[in-house]
Formats: structure tokens, C-alpha cells, sequence
């Protein structure tokens, strides 16, 4: 009878170190796996200023009188809302071409503050997840973002801000004057797992 229960007891202990060894393998996996994620600001769209549109403007010039007016009425009131779409690529190397499988990565968060020039500007996050496959091409997330300019860098004046988001949003604009200081949140089949940090995300090279 003893000889029987140790045996019981043997198989149990085996069962249970089976599984924790298991579950500390996909614990590792998954937490490498999601820091393997690689993000970079692709460029920023649909960007409008006191609602006119910048897509086809380069200088001061470019407003007509009546959009000119708008301008100014905002900045003298103390305001000047923008809007824009900012398009962060994200690449998930997880592909299977180093002996592992394929796997999709669900982006559940993205929990960002909004650097324009280094001065932190807003806080925000995606909408809702979205799915990045393990093929080694970028998925482009869309982040869209509002804010009042006048409230970060009124003391540029009405050219000063009418530049800076021409420099944002502009004919010539780019994201380089942008960056996200974010952390992302990837589902796994163990759950929701963060960044054990925040990174950096600009528009030259790919972070993670």
C-alpha cells in the first residue's frame, strides 16, 4: 500500500514539475516574443489646423485670406486646435525563419505621450487592438491625435505656430519632429503582458 501511494505520489510530483517547467517555457516565450516587437513612425497624415487642411501648403502664403483670418481669429482668441493621423509601423520579426513558429501578435495597447520638438504634449492610446502578423513586414497603426498647439507653444506667435504645423502636417512636413514615448501591451496566451519599460518611438529607425 505504501509502495503504491509513493508511486502515486511520484507521478504526481513529475506531472507538477512538467507543468511548471512548461509554464515558465511559455512565460519566457511570450514575454520574448512581445519585446521582439520593433516600432517606428512612418508619417503623419490628414492633418488639419483650426480645421483647414495642410496637405497641399508649404508657407504662410499658401493659406488663402479667408483661411488666413480663421488663423489669426484662433490665435487671438488664445487657441489653435490641430488634428493629424500619426502612422506607426510596427514589424513582428516572430516569422519562423529561426526555428519557431509563426505567431501573430495582438497589440492590445499602446500607451503613449506625444513629444512635438521634445515638449511632452498630450497622453493617449490605440482605439482598439490590432493585429500584427509574424511575417516581417510593417503593420502601419494609425494613432489619431488632437490637440491645442496655442497651449504648448503660444509663445511662438502666430507665424511660429502656423510654421510648426505646417513642419508637422505641411506639402514638405515629416515626422521627424514628432516622437512617442510609449509602452505597448501585447495579448498572449498567458494574458495581457506590457514592456518592463517605456521606449522611444521616431520616425529613422525602429525601436523595441
Amino acid at each position: 500500500m505504501n509502495l503504491y501511494l509513493q508511486r502515486i505520489g511520484f507521478g504526481l510530483l513529475c506531472v507538477l514539475l512538467s507543468a511548471s517547467l512548461l509554464g515558465c517555457s511559455s512565460i519566457m516565450n511570450a514575454l520574448n516574443n512581445v519585446q521582439r516587437l520593433q516600432f517606428k513612425l512612418e508619417n503623419v497624415a490628414n492633418f488639419r489646423v483650426a480645421g483647414i487642411s495642410t496637405s497641399n501648403k508649404s508657407t504662410l502664403s499658401d493659406f488663402s485670406i479667408i483661411d488666413g483670418l480663421s488663423l489669426s481669429r484662433a490665435v487671438a482668441t488664445g487657441k489653435l486646435p490641430v488634428e493629424f493621423t500619426i502612422n506607426v509601423a510596427a514589424v513582428n520579426p516572430n516569422d519562423g525563419k529561426g526555428g519557431s513558429p509563426s505567431r501573430t501578435a495582438t497589440l492590445s495597447s499602446l500607451d503613449f505621450r506625444l513629444l512635438i520638438d521634445d515638449v511632452q504634449t498630450i497622453k493617449g492610446d490605440i482605439t482598439s487592438p490590432l493585429d500584427i502578423p509574424g511575417t516581417g513586414q510593417s503593420t502601419i497603426i494609425p494613432v489619431t491625435v488632437s490637440l491645442d498647439l496655442y497651449e504648448y507653444f503660444g509663445n511662438k506667435g502666430y507665424d511660429g505656430l502656423v510654421n510648426l504645423a505646417l513642419a508637422l502636417g505641411g506639402a514638405k512636413g515629416s515626422a521627424s519632429h514628432i516622437k512617442l514615448d510609449a509602452r505597448p501591451t501585447v495579448s498572449t496566451v498567458l494574458g495581457p503582458v506590457s514592456y518592463p519599460g517605456r521606449i522611444t518611438i521616431v520616425d529613422k529607425q525602429y525601436s523595441n
